[in-house]
């Protein structure tokens, strides 16, 4: 059975995709902490727990997310984009980045942003079109 994160890499459910390669796949967060929230996910390993990855997809996972977090930065102002791995919503590894003003950004306990569609998909136009450009 396929994740809700696999189908999404898929294109079988909609996503606001920020970045692309054969292996990794991009997209805005639905319930972000912050305007830009960007989960990053490999496309081919549905393993919930980023330490079962295998050296080489782990280390590709890393530079993929580097790249987005480039590209993330040069699209949405902030001080800084945070870096989380928790996985306990879906199982699928998955990186958060988030842009940051302050380190109370990174709360994931607070209350998640309700951003409109049309604002989500600028943002992940904006995201991708930096992304293209490294």
């Amino acid at each position: 059975m396929a994740t809700i994160f696999t189908k999404i890499a898929k294109g079988e459910i909609p996503s606001y995709k920020c970045a692309e390669n054969e292996d990794f796949y991009a997209f805005l967060d639905i319930s972000p902490l912050a305007k830009g929230h960007t989960l990053v996910i490999p496309k081919h390993v549905e393993d919930d727990y980023i330490f079962h990855l295998d050296g080489e997809t782990y280390a590709g996972l890393w530079a993929f997310a580097r790249k987005v977090a480039v590209a993330l930065k040069a699209a949405v102002p902030c001080k800084r984009v945070g870096v989380a791995v928790l996985g306990m919503e879906v199982p699928h590894t998955h990186i958060h980045l988030v842009p940051l003003q302050t380190e109370g950004d990174m709360d994931f306990r607070k209350a998640k942003l309700q951003v409109e569609s049309a604002e989500m998909k600028a943002i992940a136009d904006k995201i991708f079109a930096e992304y293209e450009k490294l």
